[in-house]
């Protein structure tokens, strides 16, 4: 009997790992484990030795760095998918940053280059990467990102990322809208709070998980595990008739008032 994810054959991006622990790390093993050919990136030479093994160990073939500040390297991480690979099946994008001023501040006092840097890097480097994808899903395709609740509900100390992951849902869905035609389905994958260096940036965060798990209705957070076989089964055959959709994991915590 085939099984329900099967990514035998396929080929994807996986974006934002910045060591074993985190979402996209999650993703990338359970993109793996299903059959898939992974390519992956790391933001820098101080980040390389914390993702390179994540990636060797999930035998990835293409291992490249990625800051999408720098003008350039995201184009160059295409060109060498088109070069080595021809094609690509989905990728992910986990990628938020937001100044530490900025973040740490309200949003009435974030300041215009703190708000625009994270909305570029949080928000329009996903559609920059849509438009770099769409050529080589020649076969269609799938366009995953994160967001977390902060972009539907007030979280305290969330701040100015709450307006950039809204912004991001919202592109996912034009972007669903505008590469229908073309079989390229796009998704955001809302999580609950995970334990990760990004989110260790977000004022009192061990807070929030307490909060978050006593008012959970399973009782517990979402793990990255979890989280990854979501994210390999929206990228699947499986999930084709489902797109521009804000797909919750948080073991239904967005359910509560």
């Amino acid at each position: 009997m085939t099984a329900i994810v099967d990514l035998a054959g396929k080929r994807g991006l996986v974006a934002g790992i910045a060591n074993g622990h985190s979402i996209a790390a999650g993703c990338a093993a359970a993109f793996r484990q299903a059959g898939a050919e992974l390519a992956v990136t790391y933001l820098n030479e101080k980040a390389e030795p914390y993702v390179r093994p994540v990636a060797e160990s999930l035998g990835a073939p293409i291992i490249v760095p990625c800051d999408v500040r720098v003008p350039g390297q995201l184009e160059a991480v295409f060109e060498r998918i088109e070069e080595e690979w021809g094609r690509l099946d989905f990728l992910l994008h986990s990628i938020a940053f937001a100044p530490r001023n900025d973040l740490h501040t309200s949003l009435v006092n974030c300041s215009p280059e703190g708000f625009a840097e994270a909305m570029d890097v949080s928000c329009h480097s996903f559609i920059r990467m849509a438009k770099l994808a769409a050529p080589l899903m020649t076969e269609g395709g799938c366009l995953l990102t994160v967001s977390f609740y902060g972009a539907d509900r007030v979280v305290e100390n969330y701040n100015v990322m709450g307006p950039v992951k809204a912004a991001l849902e919202s592109s996912v869905r034009y972007i669903a809208a505008d590469l229908g035609e073309r079989r390229i389905r796009a998704h955001v994958i809302s999580t609950g709070p995970v334990k990760t260096r990004a989110a260790s940036g977000i004022a009192r965060f061990d807070e929030l998980l307490d909060e978050v798990r006593a008012r959970t209705p399973a009782g517990r957070l979402v793990s990255i595990e979890e989280i990854g076989k979501v994210a390999a089964f929206l990228v699947s055959g499986a999930a084709a008739p489902l797109s521009g959709s804000v797909v919750y994991a948080d073991n239904g915590f967005h359910t509560i008032a």
